[in-house]
């Protein structure tokens, strides 16, 4: 089983408690290592890989959007690789960092019906399959890490939140 060092940050109030956040993130996380680990051969290393969890808000991640991305509007998630690495391969020490906007969030689960946990759920996998070098940009890459989710997404529980739609090209 795959072993994961999850540091977990809160750096907006209006996030639950971080025990809550960090027992969340430490249930869907090792639920997706576990799965890219058996199921899809991802290798781990035989240490705890370290992944930060970042809980913030849009004034924050929109700032950090616009400096990395180029992209000066809040966004749902954003994925920070601590390493270049693709689907398969061998992760570092550290995978890196996972920073996730609550208003957004929120606004996005009641436009898709959906849980604020649901919508929360399927952002931390989609976030930390993207630290691993799974991608959207084109559309067999999108295909393939939208498969991967559905099914890390049904192991907790959850259904396809790409039902009824073409793939992806640009969730973030």
């Amino acid at each position: 089983m795959p072993q994961l060092d999850i540091q977990v940050s809160l750096e907006d109030p209006g996030w639950a408690s971080e025990e809550v956040l960090a027992e969340k993130a430490g249930t869907v996380l090792s639920t997706a290592a576990d799965y890219l680990g058996a199921t899809e051969r991802q290798p781990f290393p035989d240490h705890p890989v370290e992944v930060s969890v970042v809980f913030t808000d849009d004034d924050d991640i929109r700032a950090i959007n616009a400096e990395w991305r180029g992209k000066d509007k809040p966004t749902n998630v954003l994925s920070f690789p601590a390493f270049p690495i693709t689907p398969g391969k061998m992760p570092g020490p550290m995978l890196g960092d996972i920073v996730i906007a609550r208003e957004t969030v929120e606004r996005e689960a009641a436009e898709l019906e959906k849980s604020f946990d649901a919508h929360l759920t399927h952002l931390l996998v989609h976030g930390f399959l993207h630290l691993f070098g799974y991608d959207h940009m084109e559309k067999d890459e999108a295909e393939r890490m939208e498969a991967t989710e559905t099914r890390i997404l049904a192991k907790l529980g959850l259904s396809d939140p790409y039902a009824g739609q073409d793939p992806i090209d640009e969730l973030e």
